[in-house]
């Protein structure tokens, strides 16, 4: 920070993993100036997280990465399964079987159901190939001179007691060693937990030491073991697991996949303070004891080692301080959802940092980030680690615990083998444990259907709606807190998604075609009185017009999904959450909207003869 030693941006990022590298590009899209410092040289060199969900795509495609990151993901044939071995291979049975696969991640017979929830499929590019992607676009939005690594903050503290006030921070030059004071209205920590929440004084709840676990990443040819090759994950049950999991293997690519897959990650887990861990020559071992390949050659890229846990901060708010993804939540990677947990964080703050910037809300919108977000990690957090015990019952199936012997475990797995009554209860209590385990890798009602019962949104007294397996089911619904369903739209010969209509600034009302002009009129006058409410009309074909600013639902989806009739209105944030729906029109609609507007951006609820406050002039932005 030589060059520039009292910069003073308007957001302080603290942290240059997935979180903070989409805050400022996302930030910085919306030309808000911004200032992201991270303590290491380089981004990640590990592989960490991998899973893209969909949710997590239509970010990606908002920010202009997702072309980048599809290229870099296995062909679709090549990763959407995940398996349970004994071992990779062994000279004898019960050595070398599989235990059952299931579809994962949007394959197989899932593909039909994930193509209809949403406009993106879903990714999978581990965090050493994402970041670098992800930092290239912070730096061409923000300018390179603003994406600062190796720069550590080392103290952080309020300028003052008032919203808006801001902060002063202390951030360390790592080449030179020199340290600068930088002032800022608004801070996200996304440093990992590893010092803004301890700074703060924010407190963890939750299990933390459940199990070290270590990573291998290395160069393997396992070519001549591996079958099937649309296998991306595979998990191993045998006596070293004691109940458990005794490790996983995923492929790595980076060129080829399945079976030819050059580079993969091995995790293993020891107990918590086991020597062993950090043992190379013992870590190895396990590495080839667990795939059944003694003499296997390994050439480790590296090893790495992180903490089984699932724990959750007492606050994502802390005055002009946000915490975000791993710094707020941090869990069992079972699920796949902590790096797209970390991006939706972002994804929900960045529109409301812009609002409160703007003019167009007040900071008290800004509390609706940790009101709408806590609940949601939490959740996570929680399914997180009870998918990690999928793996325990399928080991209970087959008979194995804690405590047993070497001989006495693999003893019981070999009845599963059996040609016997006992052997065939335990085959069935094997498969039915496993695909219990679609609430993990078939998650789609967790992973799209969550919503916000609280916040920056008005909600109007209806029920969730909930599918036969809540976990695996989404049911897309307009109901306020969710999530704006997918639907395909036409206008002149072009296709785009329902969510594709939604402005990135101000907030938007869907509206039909017969009614258009009278929301029209209400928009502005709610727009006058705050900011700008742009109209996007959506008619059916019986009710087509001429206008160019007509979307067209050719075989009627939307009208099946959008939960108003044809006189209703949707008003949506730029996060494609829906704040507040109108099932009709009323001459009493034109006050409501104006009440809803007002009131999720936390400004006061005026009177049609009194406006609301409105500091600053809106960014225009047509579709």
């Amino acid at each position: 920070m030589s060059s520039h030693p009292h910069r003073a941006p308007t957001v302080l990022i603290v942290g240059g993993g997935p979180a903070g590298l989409c805050a400022a590009a996302l930030l910085g899209a919306r030309g808000i100036d911004v200032l992201l410092v991270e303590r290491h040289r380089v981004t990640s060199t590990l592989p960490r997280a991998h899973l893209l969900n969909q949710r997590t795509m239509e970010i990606f495609t908002e920010m202009g990465v997702a072309d980048a990151v599809y290229a870099l993901s296995p062909p679709e044939d090549r990763w959407h399964k995940v398996a349970w071995h004994t071992t990779l291979t062994g000279s004898e049975a019960p050595y070398g079987q599989l235990l059952g696969a299931l579809p994962a991640w949007g394959g197989g017979p899932d593909a039909e159901r994930y193509a209809r929830a949403s406009p993106c499929r879903y990714a999978n590019v581990p965090q050493l190939r994402l970041d670098p992607l992800l930092r290239a676009r912070a730096e061409e939005v923000c300018g390179p001179e603003n994406i600062r690594f190796h720069h550590e903050l080392t103290a952080l503290s309020a300028t003052g007691g008032r919203p808006g006030e801001g902060v002063v921070a202390t951030v360390v030059d790592r080449d030179s060693g020199r340290s600068h004071e930088v002032r800022a209205r608004y801070v996200i920590a996304a440093d990992g937990g590893r010092t803004c929440a301890d700074l703060l004084g924010v407190e963890m709840d939750g299990p933390t030491g459940l199990l070290d676990m270590v990573t291998v990443h290395a160069t393997m040819d396992l070519s001549k073991w591996i079958t099937d090759d649309n296998v991306l994950l595979r998990y191993f049950i045998n006596p070293d697991g004691q109940g458990t999991f005794a490790g996983a293997l995923c492929a790595m690519g980076p060129d080829r996949w399945g079976r030819d897959s050059a580079e993969w990650a091995v995790h293993t887990g020891f107990r918590t303070g086991d020597p062993d861990r950090t043992d190379r020559t013992a870590v190895l071992g396990r590495v080839r004891r667990m795939l059944g390949v003694p003499d296997l050659d390994i050439q480790v890229h590296a090893i790495s080692h992180w903490e089984f846990e699932g724990v959750v901060a007492r606050r994502m708010r802390v005055g002009p301080v946000f915490l975000a993804g791993n710094a707020a939540h941090r869990h069992p990677p079972t699920g796949g959802l902590g790096l797209n947990m970390a991006v939706q964080d972002v994804y929900n703050l960045v529109w409301k940092l812009d609002a409160v910037l703007s003019g167009q809300a007040s900071d008290a919108l800004l509390d609706s980030y940790e009101a709408e977000r806590l609940a949601v990690d939490e959740f996570n957090v929680r399914h997180c680690l009870s998918n990690a015990g999928g793996h325990a019952r399928i080991a209970a199936a087959l008979g194995l615990r804690a405590g047993l012997s070497e001989t006495e475990g693999w003893d019981a797995v070999g009845e599963w083998l059996a040609d016997t009554p006992g052997g065939a209860a335990k085959r069935a209590a094997v498969a039915e444990a496993i695909e219990s385990n679609a609430d993990d890798y078939s998650q789609l009602g967790v992973e799209l259907g969550y919503h916000y019962a609280s916040g920056a949104l008005v909600p109007d007294g209806t029920d969730a709606p909930s599918g036969e397996h809540p976990l695996r089911d989404y049911v897309p619904t307009t109901r306020p807190g969710h999530h704006l369903p997918h639907v395909w739209v036409s206008r002149k010969g072009s296709r785009q998604s329902v969510q594709q209509l939604i402005a990135p600034d101000g907030l938007t009302l869907l509206v039909g075609t017969r009614y258009a002009a009278r929301w029209a009129a209400a928009a502005r006058t709610a727009g006058d009185a705050t900011a700008t409410v742009h109209v996007r009309v959506i008619g059916a074909d019986a009710e087509r017009t001429d206008s160019d600013a007509e979307w067209t639902d050719r075989i009627g989806e939307w009208a099946t999904v959008r939960g108003v009739d044809g006189s209703g209105a949707l008003l949506v944030r730029p996060d494609r959450h829906i704040a507040w729906r109108a099932h009709d029109w009323s001459d009493d609609r034109p006050a409501e909207l104006r009440r809803a507007v007002c009131s999720m951006l936390g400004l006061p609820v005026a009177s049609t003869h009194t406006p609301c406050p409105r500091p600053g002039a809106f960014r225009p932005h047509d579709l």
